[in-house]
């Protein structure tokens, strides 16, 4: 790939330079000193990913994505120091359209301690040439009729470049009636997988948490997938974690679990799929269909990349496609759910 690397401090830029020259599989493009001179590089020469630092003088990162994924798409990875520490600038980042997030690699005399964002760099590699492919549905056992009743009804979410300030913007101003739950799968890496749910329940009336293996649907409640295995239900609702199949390049997979929505959920669900790059979520869509289940999908005017809900249309596997700011709406109305009077969305999302 023709990797563009955008930083203000020599030493970091110089230790991102090092890590993509250590391959030999890459080259790098160019390097912008600011968020502002980034955008206007990738204008006139767009590379195939950008390594994209928060902290910049003249624009900072986050309205430099913004700003690239509105004139120039192309893949962006956040790379920054200590982004632990900086939860909400990278969810601002993420919901711009930035992919995932890592932390800055430290210059040494020969490239060590870097495997992580070479991974993630492999991986983006993946989605850029591949984002086409998608495997074939999940095979899993009939499903058994459920003995608990508590939850009655579950919404389904797939999310990925975008997602997390979509994700935010769907489920802010309402509680979840009584009997229904909610699963996240989000596309992002599961060191940061617990900072995307406490960053959620910052904007949220409703409590978020992240599943641990083995919990129950838990009503009222957004459970966030957390590690970068896929997640099952299997037909005693019980969720779970499953590395099969390793060779996908969507990690955790919204096709997997759509699947296993389809097949074990006897209830009435809902199944939304949001912005993301790739094709990940659109036959676990169909197949939710197929199987009786409501059946969302983001347009493409509100996507910040038009990629896995473009897939689900293709298919005919949405029932409904609507802008963003319709999607809470519609689900609120077909759940009869309450409206938290008073609420305003936070400046974040």
């Amino acid at each position: 790939m023709k990797i563009a690397i955008a930083n203000d401090v020599a030493m970091a830029a110089e230790a991102l330079r090092r890590v993509v020259a250590s391959t030999q599989e890459h080259q790098v493009l160019w390097i912008a000193r600011t968020g502002l001179e980034a955008v206007r590089m990738c204008e006139g020469n767009r590379p195939d990913l950008i390594l994209m630092d928060l902290n910049m003088p003249e624009m900072d990162g986050v309205e430099a994505t913004r700003l690239i994924m509105e004139q120039s798409p192309c893949a962006i990875l956040v790379v920054t120091g200590r982004p632990q520490d900086n939860v909400n600038q990278v969810f601002r980042a993420l919901g711009a359209g930035a992919l995932d997030v890592t932390a800055t690699p430290v210059l040494q005399g020969q490239v060590g301690g870097d495997s992580e964002l070479l991974a993630k760099i492999k991986t983006i590699g993946k989605l850029i040439r591949h984002s086409a492919e998608a495997p074939p549905p999940r095979q899993v056992p009939a499903s058994i009729e459920r003995s608990d009743g508590q939850v009655t009804t579950l919404v389904a979410i797939g999310a990925s470049t975008g997602g997390p300030s979509a994700v935010a913007k769907v489920l802010s101003g309402w509680t979840a009636p009584p009997g229904c739950a909610i699963v996240v799968v989000q596309h992002i890496d599961e060191t940061f997988a617990s900072h995307f749910a406490k960053w959620l329940d910052d904007q949220l009336d409703m409590p978020v948490r992240v599943i641990a293996d083995g919990d129950e649907l838990v009503a009222g409640t957004v459970l966030i997938a957390k590690t970068n295995d896929h997640l099952l239900l299997d037909q005693n609702y019980r969720l779970s974690y499953d590395a099969a199949p390793r060779e996908y390049v969507y990690r955790p997979s919204v096709d997997v679990f759509f699947n296993c929505v389809a097949q074990h959920w006897r209830g009435d669900a809902i199944g939304v799929l949001l912005t993301g790059m790739g094709r990940d979520g659109g036959d676990g869509l169909l197949a939710m269909r197929r199987a009786g289940k409501t059946t969302i999908a983001q347009d493409q005017a509100s996507s910040a990349v038009y990629g896995m809900p473009r897939a689900a249309a293709e298919l005919d596997a949405a029932q409904q496609i609507l802008p963003l700011d319709r999607i809470g709406a519609n689900l609120r109305s077909r759940l009869g759910a309450k409206l938290n009077n008073g609420w305003e969305p936070s400046p974040n999302i």
